[in-house]
């Protein structure tokens, strides 16, 4: 059996690089210096995690959410600091400007997986998107109604933070081995996706995006949550260089 999974393992990492893509972009022109004066409006992420079922279903886990959101909601809390400008949140909404939130996180989130798909993975940008998103483009925007958002009035920029885990099932961990052993079939188990997008509140336009399908770190705990967070806005315009922190020394 211990053969099998290596054989399998790296069957998958050939899997992998193959399908290695871009995964950042900054709107052309576009420059945010550490200390600019202005000020980012950080909405609350959204945040969803389950399991993924034998046929590839998502799985919701309410008790995984929860731990999830309180762990990136931390964790973006002490990285705010190193991002470089003026940071606020997002006030609390309700009724109609939290149905608009709520509408444009997914807007965003959706805007995020067409990215992914027709500009970060080169191969597949269609004919009709080529003079938009030929290399070096960076086109993408959620329209000026971002300026009707909760905070908007306050604020320069939107930070907009999407994070989906969906973790394996034993038997979608089996089906994987399989199909890889077998017909060779590349077959993922489990999803990991974030997206960390900048936005421009007066235009709606996307300024900076990270965009990931398969990132690290368990969200479930704290220190992977931290190192979810980390990749979400490495290289965040103007920001500063997270501090390395030393492993501690064994004591004598």
């Amino acid at each position: 059996m211990r053969v099998i999974l290596v054989a399998a393992a790296a069957l998958l990492a050939c899997a992998t690089s193959a399908g290695a893509q871009e995964k950042r972009a900054v709107r052309q022109g576009f420059d945010l210096a550490a200390g600019s004066g202005k000020t980012i409006l950080v909405f609350r992420p959204t945040v969803s995690v389950g399991a993924q079922s034998t046929g590839g279903m998502f799985e919701p886990n309410a008790d995984w959410t929860d731990k999830a959101r309180a762990n990136i909601d931390a964790a973006l809390a002490e990285r705010q600091a190193l991002l470089g400008n003026k940071v606020i949140a997002a006030p609390e909404s309700f009724g109609e400007d939290a149905q608009r939130v709520e509408e444009y996180s997914r807007l965003f989130a959706a805007v995020s997986q067409a990215v992914i798909e027709y500009q970060f993975f080169v191969g597949n940008r269609l004919p009709t998107k080529k003079r938009d998103n030929k290399a070096g483009v960076f086109d993408w925007s959620l329209g000026e109604g971002v300026r009707d958002l909760p905070g908007a009035k306050d604020a320069d920029y939107a930070l907009f933070i999407y994070n989906k885990d969906a973790y394996g099932s034993t038997g979608r961990k089996l089906l994987q081995i399989a199909a890889l052993l077998g017909p060779g079939i590349a077959v993922t188990s489990g999803e990991h996706a974030g997206y960390a997008g900048l936005v421009d509140l007066r235009s709606g336009d996307v300024l900076w995006l990270n965009a990931d399908g398969a990132m690290g770190g368990d969200v479930r705990d704290a220190d992977g949550a931290k190192k979810r967070v980390g990749q979400l806005l490495e290289e965040f315009p103007g920001s500063a260089p997270a501090p390395v922190v030393a492993p501690p020394v064994p004591a004598k």
